[in-house]
């Protein structure tokens, strides 16, 4: 079993991994300016995992494995109609490389239960998703499982959205506490280089990854008031048509606070502007509002909503082609899942035998075949 240094590849390129669990049928406006823009950006640069968490997604969805699949099939098309390459980058799907299960459960004993529970992320999920008490066990577990589905694959950084943000802080804290723990790297060592060659003291398995939050860290949904999110029903969705788009757009309401007269800057309109349109054109409405004259709310939202289909109608193009198209569509994400898997499992498997070699309960490395 090779052991090369943790973040180099056969490319010579650094790694990133990142994914998206498969809780709706596709990806939204929030996906897209929190993390999947930055992949685009990066997946000819970095060597690129991007994960499809379908078995986190049983913690909410456990009774109903069909839109489980069928959301899967979904995110991966949006993928491909975003513009992100299998062919230079790895999908993965998480339920077919069985390191990532083996080590969430070493991971698990690194972390204090309170701590997981702790996770601001997580807190966040049970409230918003009105889980109260009645979430099973592995709800919070896959907040551990997370810092597998990153470990396993030894990157450097990891795109995400401000939300997942906590996420990397506990990966970052895994990482760190194996190195020391099991590794023999000096707690005087930076985590940033606990796998960096040359380094004294250091000779960790784990690069100590770093978040990369895209270039809107949160989208606000169209209710103004949470993350957009299918689950609360506030989301535009890349596959949305133009008459959708606009619709939604059409709903948010602009109201000026009581006691300024004035509509926030903070306004959900104005983020959106922010976020879609040229800077100068943004920086003008927002000086439009600030300044309290009659502003005519439909014309901004009819921009808007154009400026957001021109950014889409090239992602919902290929998409439907994908669709209409059965060698391009279920085929292909199935084939490109497959190719994905071979790839993932021999570099997941190689850490994990690397991390079993340090925790002295190494027998043989194994193969996963497909």
């Amino acid at each position: 079993m090779s052991t090369p240094h943790a973040t180099a590849t056969t490319a010579g390129k650094p790694r990133i991994l990142t994914g998206d669990t498969p809780t709706s049928t596709g990806l939204h406006l929030g996906h897209y300016v929190g993390s999947l823009e930055n992949r685009l950006q990066l997946q000819q640069q970095y060597d690129c995992f991007f994960l499809i968490a379908n078995v986190h997604a049983f913690t909410t969805l456990a009774e109903k494995p069909a839109d489980i699949r069928a959301n899967t099939m979904g995110i991966v098309k949006d993928w491909l109609a975003v513009g992100l390459d299998p062919d230079a980058s790895t999908f993965v799907l998480q339920s077919e490389i069985p390191a990532i299960a083996e080590l969430t459960f070493f991971f698990a004993m690194l972390l204090p239960f309170n701590k997981v529970m702790r996770n601001p992320t997580l807190k966040t999920e049970i409230d918003t998703k009105g889980l109260g008490d009645s979430y099973p066990f592995g709800f919070p577990m896959y907040a551990v499982g997370q810092c597998a589905d990153i470990l396993a694959f030894r990157p450097e950084l990891v795109p995400v959205g401000e939300d997942q943000e906590a996420h990397i802080e506990m990966c970052r804290d895994v990482a760190g506490k194996f190195n020391q723990l099991y590794c023999g790297v000096n707690n005087r060592v930076p985590l940033d280089e606990h796998a960096k060659p040359g380094t004294a003291g250091a000779s960790g398995l784990f690069p100590v990854p770093k978040a990369k939050i895209g270039r809107v860290a949160r989208l606000a949904g169209l209710d103004g008031v949470n993350k957009m999110s299918k689950s609360l029903g506030n989301a535009i969705f890349l596959y949305d048509d133009d008459k959708a788009v606009q619709k939604k757009i059409n709903k948010i309401t602009v109201l000026p606070d009581e006691a300024t007269k004035l509509v926030p800057q903070s306004h959900v309109l104005l983020q959106y502007c922010d976020a879609f349109l040229p800077a100068a054109r943004a920086k003008e409405i927002r000086a439009m509002y600030a300044a309290g004259g009659e502003v005519m709310h439909g014309h901004i939202k009819a921009e808007l909503g154009a400026a957001i289909n021109t950014l889409l109608t090239p992602m919902r193009a290929r998409r439907a082609d994908m669709e209409a198209r059965p060698d391009k569509g279920d085929g292909l994400v199935l084939d490109i899942l497959r190719r994905g898997a071979a790839r993932a499992n021999t570099i997941a498997e190689e850490t994990l035998y690397r991390a079993k070699q340090a925790m002295q309960i190494d027998i043989a490395p194994r193969r996963i075949g497909m």
